[in-house]
């Protein structure tokens, strides 16, 4: 009897990415912003998030003084990302709460949050007319909600960051019934 080949190890090595350091940390920042629209917030995140994971080859690290500077320069603007971000939600039928607590949790600061808010809410009418005909409320359902179907309807607009009176006229119109503003 012979013996069989010896087998060979299928696995590969693992290649451990070097510590950063000030160069590499730019090259990451610089990477992340021409691929995604962010803010200095997100931006911070992401480079306290690769430190971490990588360790850190220098005297100190300032992921925070870098997005200031990518900022200064132009490349993140959170201002123009937050008006963007809330238009979208907009779109998709989001209200002020939510479109509020996106741009706080994305780190848009109460100045940029302030400006944009006075147009989220000029449009809330819209989005919430767009929220009930994505979902079927109201006027866009095939058949009068009874109480407690509406009262899910109301539940999911207000989920979806809409006031409470307005989810309520809303939810309660009669199907291919006209939205009255003045009501």
């Amino acid at each position: 009897m012979h013996d069989p080949a010896p087998k060979r190890s299928a696995r590969k090595e693992i290649r451990v990415a070097p510590p950063l350091d000030a160069a590499a940390l730019e090259r990451l920042a610089l990477r992340y912003v021409e691929r995604f629209a962010t803010t200095r917030a997100r931006l911070t995140a992401y480079l306290v998030r690769k430190i971490r994971e990588r360790g850190w080859d220098g005297a100190h690290a300032a992921p925070e003084a870098l997005a200031e500077k990518l900022a200064e320069l132009g490349y993140i603007d959170d201002r123009a990302f937050g008006e963007a971000r809330a238009a979208a939600m907009g779109r998709r039928g989001l209200g002020k709460r939510r479109v509020t607590g996106a741009l706080h949790h994305d780190g848009i600061d109460e100045a940029d949050s302030a400006a944009i808010v006075p147009a989220v809410e000029e449009r809330a009418l819209e989005t919430a007319l767009a929220f009930a005909r994505r979902k079927r409320i109201g006027p866009f359902a095939l058949a009068q909600a009874e109480r407690p179907l509406r009262e899910k309807h109301i539940a999911a607009m207000i989920r979806a960051g809409h006031d409470y009176a307005l989810a309520r006229r809303i939810a309660a119109m009669a199907p291919g019934e006209v939205f009255d503003t003045l009501s």
